[in-house]
């Protein structure tokens, strides 16, 4: 009797079944967050609608919650917490023309709409929609985009039109000015700010943490090597890690300092971007970009050690610690 298990068509059966179970769930999913969404909008309309019909409605805003949380719930079980109800107000007051915005709050679901609503400002916020559609962003990556201040380093490297521009379209790679930030922040790494550790060692705490450090590094960034070896010669030479961003099409070198970089260290990665542009990149491709990650930076002394007119090695600092944000605020309001 032939073994039904082991036949090769039954095995196909069952793959292709547990495709369309696999399917159908995230469908109904998707189906349940967009029901859920849409609901907790009509919830913080109603509540907006009724404080509005009167000053007295208004002045216990904080006593209706309470009492919608206390009937709503006993009504409809879980879901309904002073909080929560709160959050439905906030969402329709942050986002009152539901129809114009649908189209992408329906791609988010209610624990990134919350993590969201905590932006007060407009146009970060806007940016951070943006982003979080476009890069499919966990609700876990996008609490760190916005705790290691994202919007705040990218607008410090940009004009007005620049920042509106961030919070209409988010990030746009056009250039290699567009992938830079400073600082970068590897909170991730778990390295102590005032312990002592070796360049071996952030090395090697990147490349265990790799996938976070390519969100930190941003849109394009694909992982080529680390310390990618090199001949002169009799001479080898071997850069740090190696990156290529398929956006702009050419290669990202980074070299690792932990302490403050000397002309000496300027010097080596002009080497590294001069062999990767001479030997490495196709014709297609763009010059290599250079970075410098480095503890304590020092561009006086990056500006007289480059040529004139060589504007592809960067020297950028890096945080072991999330940032403040209102320490980036305040810069924005200086510049």
């Amino acid at each position: 009797m032939t073994n039904i298990s082991s036949n090769n068509d039954y095995s196909m059966l069952i793959k292709e079944i547990g495709k369309i179970v696999s399917n159908n769930k995230q469908k109904a999913i998707n189906l349940v967050n967009t029901i859920l969404v849409e609901t907790y909008f009509s919830i913080g309309k109603y509540i907006v609608e009724y404080e509005q019909k009167g000053e007295k409605r208004a002045e216990y805003g904080k006593e209706l919650l309470k009492k919608l949380s206390k009937d709503l719930t006993k009504e409809f079980g879980k879901g309904f917490s002073v909080q929560n109800i709160e959050r439905m107000r906030y969402f329709y007051t942050y986002f009152p023309d539901f129809e114009k915005s649908s189209s992408l709050m329906r791609k988010l679901s209610w624990t990134h709409i919350v993590r969201l609503l905590s932006v007060r400002d407009e146009n970060e916020r806007s940016f951070y929609i943006i982003e979080t559609i476009e890069n499919s962003w966990s609700v876990r990556e996008l609490d760190r985009q916005i705790n290691s201040s994202l919007y705040e380093r990218l607008t410090l490297s940009k004009d007005k039109k620049g920042v509106l521009e961030l919070s209409k379209k988010g990030q746009i790679i056009e250039n290699y000015n567009d992938v830079l930030k400073d600082p970068y922040i590897l909170e991730f790494l778990g390295l102590e700010e005032r312990s002592s550790y070796s360049e071996t060692e952030l090395e090697t705490a990147i490349i265990n943490n790799l996938e976070t450090f390519l969100l930190e590094l941003g849109k394009g960034f694909t992982f080529v090597g680390r310390q990618k070896r090199f001949s002169a010669g009799v001479d080898h030479f071997y850069v740090d890690l190696v990156f290529y961003n398929r956006l702009l099409k050419c290669f990202v070198l980074i070299d690792l300092k932990i302490g403050k970089i000397t002309h000496g260290d300027i010097g080596q990665m002009q080497m590294y971007v001069n062999y990767y542009d001479r030997e490495i990149k196709q014709n297609f491709e763009n010059k290599t970009i250079g970075i410098l990650l480095c503890k304590e930076k020092n561009d006086i002394v990056v500006e007289y050690t480059l040529p004139e007119g060589e504007n592809m090695i960067f020297a950028k600092e890096y945080n072991l610690y999330l940032p403040k944000k209102e320490d980036f605020k305040r810069q924005l309001e200086n510049l």
